[in-house]
């Protein structure tokens, strides 16, 4: 691998995640390679706090992008990753997910003809309305290397019209990463004991994706249904809360009832949460995959996915945002044998997207 170099963006944290098995096998093999960080999420302590904790080496670059509008954050990135593009000349450009991350590094690099691989290529939800379907279409249309988690994926993008000489069925690097991180978990937190938690014996939220909580009527909808799923089935409901949901709960003045509120906790303690929880209610797709390939029940609070192997195979199922969905939802997963197949992969994909490249740009 000493004859390429390769660039790795990404700029928020399940990407830092997703990307981290990437990031050690390319360490591993002394590739010539570097890290850029867009800076989109968290601040610089935090980050190094998850880079430490995954035992990845600290980004050679970070933006510090922070907040703004779609337009303003995006522009900012592109015009600081082209910046380190032409001074670092890459060959290739790895880049993660759906956010406005990789799509200003996706479009910074085919401009100047650097070529993309795009990890986890073929998701869709087919809501326009959300700026992460655009993202992933974009980003899938101009890359090169299309690393596809699922056959289902790889079907998406040939029925785009992509070539499928330029699509590869790696599995998931999630799986990758919660199978080497669950056993780190267990070594070095015990947050369970420190929150009063017992195993199995609670419910775990994550709810922070903009159309959830930029919208009050929504959001209150959605927070009256986790008060009703706590108080039917009577275990807590643990809520880590995001930033971004934590300021529109204060600016909408909303009630959480019995919903336990927390501060955001770090990726090997929120991996502990999830491994042990009894349900997990989530707007977020990661959090989707990683319960299932954990063999956790997970209720998706939104009206689609772009994850539907987690349905398919008896994992999760979309409640949307009214409380009595939410509820009979729960009820639902609670009822349900979690015996499903992971349809993510053995664990392998970080190692075949490698390869891959190797073959690719020899």
């Amino acid at each position: 691998m000493s004859n390429m170099k390769i660039a790795v963006i990404l700029g928020t944290r399940p990407e830092i995640i997703k990307l981290a098995p990437v990031i050690k096998i390319l360490e591993s093999r002394k590739a010539d390679f570097f890290v850029l960080h867009t800076g989109q999420h968290y601040t610089r302590q935090l980050d190094r706090a998850l880079f430490e904790q995954l035992e990845l080496p600290l980004p050679k670059y970070n933006l510090e992008i922070g907040s703004g509008t779609h337009a303003v954050v995006t522009g900012r990135m592109l015009i600081g990753i082209e910046e380190v593009l032409l001074r670092e000349k890459p060959e290739i450009v790895l880049v993660e997910g759906d956010t406005n991350s990789i799509l200003a590094g996706a479009l910074a690099a085919v401009k100047i003809g650097i070529e993309v691989g795009h990890v986890e290529a073929g998701l869709r939800s087919y809501d326009r309305n959300m700026p992460e379907e655009i993202n992933r279409i974009l980003t899938d249309h101009i890359s090169t290397y299309l690393f596809a988690p699922t056959s289902k994926a790889r079907d998406i993008l040939l029925g785009e019209g992509i070539d499928d000489a330029n699509i590869y069925v790696t599995g998931n690097t999630i799986v990758d990463a919660v199978y080497r991180n669950v056993e780190l978990a267990r070594k070095k937190v015990d947050i369970l004991k420190t929150r009063d938690l017992k195993t199995k014996d609670y419910f775990l939220v994550t709810l922070h994706r903009q159309e959830n909580v930029d919208n009050r009527n929504r959001f209150a909808s959605i927070l009256e249904g986790l008060d009703k799923v706590s108080s039917t089935f009577g275990l807590p409901v643990f809520y880590p809360v995001h930033p971004r949901s934590a300021k529109m709960m204060t600016e909408f003045q909303l009630d959480h009832g019995q919903v336990i509120l927390a501060e955001p906790v770090d990726f090997l303690s929120f991996l502990q949460l999830e491994n042990n929880a009894r349900l997990i209610l989530t707007d977020s797709g990661g959090v989707q995959e990683e319960a299932c390939i954990m063999q956790v029940p997970c209720v998706t609070l939104r009206d689609n996915t772009e994850r539907p192997e987690t349905v398919e195979v008896g994992a999760n199922i979309v409640a949307g945002s009214t409380p009595g969905k939410i509820l009979e939802s729960a009820r639902i997963m609670l009822d349900r044998l979690n015996n499903w197949k992971n349809p993510f992969g053995d664990g392998h994909a970080a190692e075949r997207i490698i390869e891959i490249l190797v073959e690719g740009l020899r």
